[in-house]
């Protein structure tokens, strides 16, 4: 079943059509485990995890009320279950912890982390010449937006679309797998 559309894939789901459930399923199990672990750090309370949410959306499926689309629906919806499975363990751990084992890739395999950050590398390095200029700086060399703005003699509101888009363009050349790290 080649089913790309949320809306389509959402409508067949509340009517009960099981293949674009498993296609649902197939699509978004994975990258939705990788999302979890991020926060649990425990793969089997992540596989579980993501199967109730997937249970949920089964059971509930004539009742979901999403406003984006399913992708974000979905991503959200794990990283509250992560966030209440973490306060249910009393254990306590802070956004600037959880950020920084994002950027250190924590608990992926080294072989994992360096494809994705060559992956980042290569998105970089397809943006246009003035982008790339604005993100770099950016992001490597931690510059506000007014720095990087008078550096480059350009406005603020510049700096934030030329970052925006460069998001953007890393988003989509990441694909599925890692949009929601960016």
């Amino acid at each position: 079943m080649e089913v790309t559309d949320d809306i389509l894939l959402l409508r067949l789901i509340r009517e009960g059509d099981k293949h674009a459930f498993k296609h649902l399923f197939s699509l978004y199990f994975t990258p939705l485990c990788r999302f979890i672990d991020l926060y649990l750090h425990n793969h089997e309370e992540t596989e579980e995890l993501a199967l109730d949410l997937f249970m949920y959306v089964w059971e509930h499926r004539e009742m979901l009320q999403i406003k984006l689309s399913l992708k974000a629906y979905l991503f959200q919806s794990a990283k509250n279950r992560a966030l209440n499975a973490l306060r249910d363990r009393k254990e306590t751990t802070s956004l600037d912890e959880v950020q920084t084992e994002l950027l250190q890739g924590k608990d992926y395999p080294e072989l994992e982390m360096e494809e994705l950050y060559r992956l980042i590398r290569e998105a970089v390095c397809a943006l246009p010449d003035r982008c790339q200029e604005v993100f770099k700086k950016s992001r490597i060399d931690n510059m506000s937006n007014q720095e990087i703005a008078d550096s480059m003699g350009i406005s603020v509101k510049t700096v934030e679309a030329q970052i925006t888009k460069a998001l953007k363009h890393i988003r989509k050349y990441l694909g599925e797998g890692y949009s929601y790290l960016f």
